[in-house]
């Protein structure tokens, strides 16, 4: 009796150690779609969505999609146009939108990216000696 909780307590601590080795994990919406290759987190966190800002595409880790703007118009699609074939989104930086869960991205995208920058006017005089 002894060796059979010995063994089933080695089972268990061998079990743990194999959970642990895994590496961290995503919680999405929908568990059964694993996060993209190129989305790798750090730490246990709940995300929506992933935001390149270089590329202004939106991936969405709860349905699999992504958002790219196209000619003032937010698209979503599963696969990315050919024109963006030229991207590796392993080594492209992103941003993960830790606060929104929302389905109407172009809304947040007006809200949280301005993309119209205000130029810094100062009268910058140089004195003459």
């Amino acid at each position: 009796m002894k060796i059979v909780k010995l063994i089933v307590t080695f089972i268990a601590i061998g079990f743990f150690l194999a959970l642990e080795s895994c590496g961290p994990l995503v919680f999405t919406t929908r568990s059964n779609n694993p996060p993209p290759t190129w989305f790798y987190p750090n730490r246990i966190e709940t995300v929506r969505y992933v935001y390149f800002p270089n590329h202004y595409i939106y991936y969405d880790l709860s349905l699999s999609t992504y958002f790219y703007l196209d000619n003032g118009v937010w698209i979503r699609t599963t696969v990315l146009p050919s024109r963006y074939n030229t991207i590796n989104l392993r080594r492209s930086r992103y941003t993960r939108i830790n606060n929104f869960f929302g389905d109407n991205i172009g809304q947040y995208h007006r809200d949280n990216n301005n993309t119209t920058r205000r130029r810094r006017t100062t009268n910058s005089t140089t004195r003459r000696n």
